[in-house]
């Protein structure tokens, strides 16, 4: 099979192994006589499977003990409802940094529930810069501050996960499992598993115990972070699937070094994009500044040519001829976009940057 380059913003590329192990077992579990998307999420088989990639994830990503692992669905968004319907407590609030369409969105549906406040605004640069803790509105008695670790769509990254005086909560969606996650500066750490680590359909919330003690009594089950703390995500069909294929993903990470590794290959490829960008001399553009880039969702724009060509159109037309797909700017943005994540080869990345050289140097107005 001649693999695509496939830069999507989620869901990810997976490693071919990791592929090719789903292919093997997908209409006959390990002998068991059916797949496992057939088997009761009550069986052992399964059970096995959901265990291991739960303690699979603790031990890659370090997880302290006093936090519970779930496994859950409705995608990181319903995490933007659950996580104030759980800690925001009445007559409280909690802060939000609005460092671009994620942070707004989980801002816009917590004030929906509680008092919520903007702790920094990125709408004067344009959402091309990250906060530090200093330049953040924390006020007395707050409950948490939420913040987003990259941001998928303008490409900026908190190069500093930085600790408060007050508890906090972060989405790590689109950089899960390349950085390592200092736990003492976190009551709640969140994100959709189809960036790094699987398929659609699975968000994984990390959560002090001790922060679900917090949510009122009168909650839907569902709703109930702590109902699924207690029955170890079963308490409803889990999405056996993505949990499968995420505990394969997460053995892979294990066999190429863990999460040391898949920082280091993001550091890796992220720079070579850029590198790349910023020598073409201004025909690429990234808006980004340059210490909040991210090393995960890379952004540039093209320049019109002559006659007003459209070069970012033609970037992209001849990018897909070349089976490079998925480089398309968010609709909300526009431009350009390669997204890079834990399971993208490397020699990907290397197609990219020896296709960006070449279009530069063919259509560069200079």
């Amino acid at each position: 099979m001649n693999r695509a380059h496939n830069f999507c913003s989620g869901p990810c590329t997976l490693p071919v192994s990791v592929l090719e192990r789903l292919a093997a077992d997908i209409v006959d579990y390990q002998g068991s006589g059916m797949s496992l998307l057939e088997m009761s999420h009550r069986s052992d088989i399964y059970d096995r499977v959901h265990h291991h990639t739960i303690d699979l994830l603790r031990r890659v990503c370090a997880v302290p003990d006093e936090f519970n692992i779930l496994l859950l669905q409705g995608g990181a968004s319903l995490q933007f409802a659950m996580i104030p319907m759980n800690l925001l407590g009445p007559g409280r609030s909690a802060g939000y940094v609005l460092s671009g369409t994620w942070g707004k969105g989980a801002y816009a549906d917590a004030s929906r529930i509680g008092e919520a406040y903007v702790a920094w605004d990125g709408n004067d640069s344009g959402f091309t810069t990250m906060p530090a803790a200093s330049d953040l509105e924390v006020r007395p008695g707050v409950d948490y501050i939420h913040t987003t670790s990259n941001e998928t769509i303008g490409g900026v990254r908190m190069p500093d996960l930085f600790g408060l005086d007050v508890p906090q909560v972060i989405d790590m969606s689109s950089d899960f499992l390349t950085r390592p996650i200092p736990w003492d500066n976190y009551d709640v750490v969140y994100g959709g598993a189809q960036k790094n680590l699987g398929p659609a359909g699975l968000t994984i919330v990390f959560v002090r115990k001790t922060a679900l003690d917090q949510a009122p009594p009168d909650l839907p089950k569902y709703l109930d972070l702590a109902v699924h703390a207690k029955t170890d995500s079963l308490a409803n069909t889990p999405p056996m699937f993505s949990i499968w294929a995420t505990g394969l993903m997460l053995e892979w990470i294990i066999e190429q070094g863990g999460i040391e590794a898949m920082n280091a290959a993001a550091d890796l490829r992220s720079g070579m994009v850029y590198d790349t960008i910023d020598a073409s001399d201004g025909f690429y553009r990234s808006p980004v500044a340059v210490d909040v880039r991210s090393k995960c969702n890379m952004v540039w724009r093209i320049a019109d040519g002559p006659g007003d060509i459209d070069l970012e159109a033609k970037f992209l037309a001849e990018a897909e001829d070349l089976s490079l797909l998925n480089l398309k700017g968010h609709r909300s943005v526009g431009g350009i976009r390669s997204s890079i994540y834990n399971g993208l080869p490397t020699s990907s990345v290397q197609a990219l940057v020896d296709f960006m050289t070449e279009f530069a140097s063919t259509n560069s107005k200079q």
